[in-house]
């Protein structure tokens, strides 16, 4: 086969910034015994996007009472990814301002949305004293990488995701 001189590009064309990702996504969750733990459950399935990687510990308190412990978790990078985006984009953005104080020394990102907006379909960070669901993931830093600037790319992407 003669070539005419054409060269294919071999490259993938990206729409939105590249990031390095994600290790894991954790979201974490306690409802009293009275409460629906199902209701909780779903609310995190629907933030990780996974039912499965939902799991229900029901147990007492040191008091006795019942209570339910519930955890959603990925080590997946793109679900990872997704359910950084699912916080939609002002969050997001609230998070980009932030990174620096909610990223520890371990590059994991910490930050908490509100219990009641979420049972309500709402994502809506938490303001310290509110009730809430905790949420952590591990930012991908490599040696030579400042981990603070891999996190606010990857929050980028996150936004570019959430506004698609």
């Amino acid at each position: 086969m003669k070539s005419d001189g054409a060269r294919i590009n071999h490259q993938i064309p990206r729409n939105r910034p590249l990031a390095m990702g994600l290790h894991h996504f954790t979201w974490r969750a306690t409802a009293s015994g009275l409460a629906d733990e199902t209701v909780v459950a779903d609310a995190l399935a629907w933030l990780i996007g996974d039912h499965e990687a939902v799991e229900i510990e029901r147990t007492t308190s040191y008091h006795g009472s019942a209570i339910h412990m519930i955890e959603a978790k990925t080590s997946r990078k793109g679900p990872a990814l997704r359910c950084l985006a699912r916080l939609g984009t002002d969050a997001l953005q609230t998070l980009l301002e932030e990174a620096e104080q909610r990223l520890d020394e371990s590059n994991t990102l910490h930050f908490r949305v509100q219990f009641n907006a979420l049972m309500n379909g709402e994502v809506v960070l938490a303001q310290a004293g509110e009730e809430s669901v905790k949420g952590h993931t591990k930012v991908q830093v490599f040696p030579g990488q400042e981990g603070l600037s891999e996190a606010r790319s990857t929050i980028e992407a996150a936004i570019a995701m959430a506004g698609e």
